[in-house]
């Protein structure tokens, strides 16, 4: 399967391991937990898989960047914080960055 498919599928898979953190409530709701524990066990697996055909740097800036964009806008959804005009640059920053490593960087290719 292809690598950025795979990578992804790992970003869905953290996201939903992140975003569930708070409703776990320390592991004491059993499936906010579980949601927690097997979307980081497929999220790291995924990645190993990943990083077999894409370098680690791009990986993990796309990773780490989507990671961050998805997780703010769920938690802003589910737990209303509401990121302030600050932390909306910050993303927009990261976002930016991760473009410039994809689109100019001969890592990436």
């Amino acid at each position: 399967m292809n690598g950025y498919v795979l990578l992804t599928l790992a970003i869905i898979a953290e996201v939903i391991a992140t975003s569930s953190l708070k409703a776990a409530e320390n592991f004491t709701r059993f499936w906010p937990s579980v949601l927690v524990v097997s979307g980081y066990v497929a999220a790291f697996w995924l990645l190993m898989q990943v990083m077999k055909t894409v370098p680690v740097g791009v990986a993990y800036a796309i990773w780490s960047g989507a990671g961050i964009v998805l997780v703010t806008l769920i938690a802003s959804i589910l737990y209303r914080q509401i990121p302030d005009l600050a932390a909306w640059l910050g993303i927009g920053l990261i976002i930016a960055g991760v473009a410039v490593i994809q689109l100019f960087s001969k890592m990436s290719h």
